[in-house]
């Protein structure tokens, strides 16, 4: 695997892109602290850009199916490219309408970017490797979340605000440089040449029938909503222990630990799948990710406080790699366009109906009664698709039985 070269470029690409975006999110966050004083209307400018890209999630998706993803990987990068030029008149101008265009054109192109690189990444290896490239490529987006907001902190203090994004706009020009280079085979079947229309054309209700046909995808599916009750509401919880422990210090101590945990997660993660199924690797660490949203009860406690989000992070670590390889190897390599964008905008939208729970609950009954009620949601979750996997299994076996 570390001799293909499109392993490099994909890897090399991502930890690119990868401080640019997140050199964008500190810029944006600075930009809005300066002209937007209400805290709802800065969440009402970030939503109007995730909405559009949930607009064209299906397009996108049908887009990803019917022609190469090299292609569309190009297309969306200069996009985003672009998008840059839009915040930079922004800033110039001081108009928040220029930074809503510059958001909604940047998430319009993530919408084509992200199901294209997921389709992307079966094409490039072998079906025994998708675990391992799958964790690495995390890994390298975890670690270029920690050096990119680090290099945004000091570079606000040295520099003004526009040359951040013009740093960020070098990185996507560089990404979209590289992905020029990026060779591999696509097999296009006589459904994607126009002859029959069920490749492509038929957007996310084709890829539903196939859901439903595969039990296990559904189930890896849904079962990917228990990360997300922590994740959707991550950076709420952070601010909050921190005010319930009156330390500014313990958040930079918490995002550390969920990385570090993250990235020991992904890299270890190949070891375990040799002695372990898939399966059973995703019901084992969305019980642990239950147990560690429990362990918040104890949110005033600094020590355990860190001990929770790094158990969480190595948890994802494991966790997100090997559901990423379930959809790439079950799910047929025609519908995969359609059916990562669908996962994006699933995402998505289950991210911000956490995000606004999360914030009713800490409001309602504060933080360490609504971890409580998380975790057992979740541990709920994990047992319930558990008993329902075993009851699978024991019906493909028996049918088994009857056929020889």
């Amino acid at each position: 695997m570390w001799k293909n070269k499109n392993v490099w470029i994909l890897l090399t690409g991502e930890f690119i892109a990868g401080l640019g975006l997140w050199l964008g999110i500190i810029g944006n966050l600075e930009f809005m602290q300066e002209k937007v004083p209400s805290d709802f209307l800065k969440s009402l400018i970030l939503a109007g850009g995730l909405l559009a890209g949930i607009a064209v999630g299906p397009w996108a998706g049908r887009i990803t199916d019917q022609i190469s993803k090299k292609t569309v990987m190009l297309a969306s990068g200069f996009a985003r490219a672009l998008s840059v030029v839009f915040m930079l008149i922004a800033i110039q101008t001081g108009s928040v309408w220029w930074m809503v265009i510059f958001l909604v054109f940047l998430q319009i192109s993530a919408a084509f970017y992200f199901p294209a690189l997921q389709a992307a990444i079966p094409l490039v290896v072998e079906d025994k490797d998708l675990l391992q490239l799958n964790g690495v490529h995390m890994n390298v987006s975890t670690l270029s979340r920690i050096l990119g907001t680090a290099l945004a902190g000091v570079l606000l203090v040295i520099l003004p605000l526009s040359m951040l994004y013009i740093a960020s706009l070098v990185a996507y020009l560089i990404l979209f440089i590289i992905t020029f280079f990026m060779d591999f085979e696509e097999s296009f079947s006589k459904e994607s040449t126009g002859q029959n229309s069920s490749r492509g054309s038929g957007g996310f209700k084709e890829v539903f029938p196939i859901i439903q046909g595969l039990p296990i995808v559904f189930m890896t599916l849904i079962l990917t909503l228990v990360p997300l009750l922590f994740l959707g509401g991550f950076n709420l919880m952070v601010i909050n222990i921190s005010e319930l422990q009156e330390s500014s210090s313990i958040k930079g101590l918490i995002y550390t630990a969920e990385g570090l945990g993250f990235m020991l997660g992904a890299f270890i993660v190949k070891q375990i799948s040799q002695k372990r199924s898939p399966y059973a690797i995703l019901f084992f660490f969305s019980f642990i990710i239950g147990l560690s949203q429990l362990l918040l009860y104890f949110a005033d406690v600094p020590v355990l406080s860190i001990l929770a989000f790094f158990i969480f992070g190595f948890a994802v670590g494991c966790f997100f790699p090997t559901a990423a390889t379930i959809f790439q190897t079950r799910v047929p390599k025609e519908f995969h366009g359609r059916f990562f964008s669908f996962r994006n905008m699933l995402d998505r939208v289950t991210f911000q109906i956490v995000l606004l729970l999360t914030g009713f609950l800490l409001d309602a009954v504060g933080l360490q009664i609504m971890v409580v009620i998380f975790g057992i949601l979740s541990l709920i979750m994990t047992a319930a698709f558990f008993a329902k996997f075993r009851q699978l299994r024991t019906e493909v076996q028996v049918k088994e039985k009857i056929s020889t």
